[in-house]
């Protein structure tokens, strides 16, 4: 079968970059919008210029010039937008409808993946003020695009490994520490964990799946399903030291927000879903989505111990 022709907005970001990769290694012609609102981040540009010689191919468009999105769009079978949730919003209008519209003008994309990556956006209309911002605005692209009749796909890819693992789940802390952690409640509620290389693979892998069109795609690695006191068990394995353990309530994680910056809070009420409503656990896929670990059987994920020996 024919590879799709992809591209990546927001290949020089955080999981940008690694899509790029996967997308290279896995054969597809690949394209990476260049956008001068980038600036002159110089590292940024440098990867630009180093996945070219890899053979990807860099496209100048901008979310300023419609038609500079068409023209981009129109090369490809395949948009994935992976712009960080910093990014997304532009006065208050979620970035992503820009392009929906770009798509919907081009007319020939057979699949769009929208910059989800994350908790699913549906199964969060119970979210607190002001986190839930996030979820309405993926909310409003994924309205946006079943209105335009554009095929898509959503990754729903939990939790970034480097965000929470580091931290042993604790937001602020990206090395885990070898004396000390605070345990949300009781510690025991389930998150998923995924290695960004592997968020990045099985995204790229589903682009070409009849199985993932029109779906959610959760990707939820069965031995990474674990509460924060099993990952903070396995780092005190790693070092082969217990650490001391305190508790914060719901009451009070959500009162020590007060004061914080907007931002922050919004990032804080999402840590919040996810350690203590176990948000990411408590349903069950059902006929809408489908998970990536099943149908991609071939993909040797990462597991928690495997990646947090990077720490020891």
């Amino acid at each position: 079968m024919e590879k799709s022709r992809v591209l990546i907005i927001g290949g020089s970001g955080y999981l940008g970059k690694r899509l790029v990769k996967a997308s290279l290694s896995e054969g597809h012609e690949t394209y990476i919008l260049h956008r001068p609102e980038m600036g002159v981040e110089i590292e940024k540009v440098q990867l630009l210029l180093s996945f070219k010689e890899q053979g990807a191919k860099l496209v100048s468009g901008s979310f300023n010039d419609h038609q500079s999105l068409v023209n981009a769009v129109k090369l490809v079978d395949v948009v994935i937008c992976a712009i960080s949730g910093v990014h997304i919003r532009s006065h208050h209008i979620p970035l992503q409808l820009k392009l929906v519209d770009a798509i919907k003008q081009a007319g020939n994309v057979k699949r769009f993946l929208p910059s989800e990556f994350g908790t699913d956006p549906a199964r969060m209309e119970h979210a607190l003020e002001p986190g839930r911002v996030t979820f309405d605005d993926k909310m409003a692209v994924r309205k946006a695009i079943q209105e335009a009749d554009i095929p898509f796909t959503y990754i729903s890819a939990n939790c970034f490994a480097g965000y929470f693992l580091g931290g042993l789940c604790q937001p602020g802390f990206l090395i885990p520490s070898r004396d000390s952690v605070v345990l949300y409640g009781d510690g025991n509620v389930k998150g998923i964990y995924v290695e960004e290389d592997d968020i990045a693979m099985y995204t790229i892998k589903t682009i070409d799946d009849p199985r993932t069109l029109n779906k959610t795609v959760y990707i939820r690695p069965p031995e990474n399903i674990l509460s924060q006191r099993e990952v903070v068990q396995i780092w005190e394995k790693l070092i082969g030291k217990e650490l001391k353990k305190s508790s914060i309530s719901p009451q009070q994680f959500l009162s020590s927000l007060e004061g914080q910056a907007y931002a922050e809070q919004v990032g804080m009420i999402h840590y919040y879903h996810v350690c203590f409503e176990g948000c990411l656990t408590n349903f069950e896929i059902g006929e809408e989505g489908v998970e990536a670990c099943e149908l991609y059987p071939q993909i040797k994920y990462s597991t928690v111990e495997e990646y947090m020996k990077r720490y020891v």
